[in-house]
């Protein structure tokens, strides 16, 4: 929320306290000019040295008097103290209640629920917005782990039953072609077998559980070029990798599953014959870039945005044989988050699709880790 500036809380309660204290001290010296002061002879209102002596003094009024009075004031002083600073500090510790109850409701009922707490931005303001944004991001994260499980479901469920359905044909029609039934059921379980290996990887990656190291990305999508050539004669998409030596801090495993399944992307989904793969690595001023381009369809912004959602294909994108597991670009997304990069999908105006993953680089990785040290 976009709030006015306010005073803080604990200028408040300064403020609030050294106001009961003023009216606690100018009660205090009525008291005193009342009770002891009363019957000077000088006029002046400024005392002196025998109106100090003069509290001592047996045959003046001023202890008799005073003493009982004196704590007669500060027992009322106690009991205004008491009262008015508990009202004053409910007011102020108002909206620290509200958090609170907030808090509560949100442990034991729906992840909608938001506290927007009114009035100008002070440090509990500041508190009641942060703890609404991080329910909102953490009820999007539940929103999404809720999807992931459900089309993870489906999409293992499909192997498996495509697996009982053969062997059922298998054993009703024992003069069904043996090597027929095996290949099909060879190819289910490899597609199974990719799906969980996929799954697997996604959640390493989301746990950054990996050891960090000195990666060259250049060197990277040269390896995963010569990988992926065959399958890419095979398409009729020619590959032109370029640029320079960009070295990062990561896992290299993961991050040349990264460029792998890039790579993979934008041979399969691509022009039926003569598509072109460009793949690029740069450095920037903080950050290495790897970009892979590919010819292809038109697409959609829409559609783009969509594409790193796990088990989000889109139709345009399919191509007979070719389709994968449908986590290839969300396994990209957790790989890059993992290492604090960004990642950007635009579609080109020719048709295709642009691929950019910036990383931070090893000498910016290095300060910020010796900062944090």
């Amino acid at each position: 929320m976009d709030r006015r500036q306010g005073l803080s809380v604990r200028l408040k309660l300064t403020l609030s306290y050294a106001g009961f204290l003023l009216v606690a001290g100018t009660l205090l010296l009525a008291a005193v000019w009342v009770f002891l002061l009363r019957v000077r002879s000088n006029s002046l209102d400024v005392p002196d040295r025998s109106d100090f002596l003069r509290v001592f003094d047996p045959s003046n009024f001023g202890p008799v008097v005073f003493v009982p009075a004196g704590i007669l004031v500060l027992a009322f002083l106690l009991v205004f103290g008491l009262v008015g600073g508990w009202i004053l500090a409910g007011r102020i510790l108002t909206p620290l209640t509200r958090i609170t109850d907030a808090t509560r409701r949100v442990a034991n009922g729906p992840l909608s629920y938001r506290i927007r707490l009114p009035g100008r931005r002070d440090e509990f303001r500041e508190l009641a917005d942060s703890f609404d944004m991080m329910l909102a991001q953490f009820e999007a994260h539940v929103a999404e782990q809720q999807r992931f499980a459900v089309n993870a479901s489906h999409e293992l469920r499909t192997p498996l039953a495509v697996t009982q359905a053969l062997l059922d044909v298998a054993r009703n029609d024992p003069d069904h072609d043996i090597g027929e039934l095996v290949e099909r059921l060879r190819v289910v379980n490899t597609r199974a077998i990719a799906l969980t290996e996929a799954l697997l990887l996604l959640s390493r990656a989301n746990q950054r559980s990996f050891t960090r190291e000195h990666v060259d990305l250049s060197l990277l999508a040269e390896e995963a070029t010569e990988t992926l050539l065959p399958l890419a004669e095979q398409r009729g998409v020619t590959i032109e990798t370029s640029g320079d030596m960009s070295i990062t801090i990561g896992s290299q495993a993961l991050l040349l599953q990264l460029t792998t399944n890039l790579l993979h992307n934008a041979i399969g989904h691509n022009l039926p014959d003569q598509g072109i793969v460009w793949v690029n690595t740069s450095v920037r001023p903080h950050t290495v870039v790897l970009t892979v381009e590919n010819t292809g369809e038109k697409l959609t912004s829409q559609l783009v945005s969509t594409l790193t959602e796990p088990f989000q294909r889109g139709t345009e994108r399919l191509h007979t044989g070719q389709a994968g597991v449908g986590l290839g670009l969300a396994i990209v997304k957790s790989i890059t988050q993992a290492h604090d990069g960004t990642l950007t999908l635009a579609p080109r105006s020719d048709g295709g699709l642009r691929v950019t993953v910036e990383l931070p680089a090893a000498s910016a990785r290095t300060r910020a880790d010796d900062d944090q040290g």
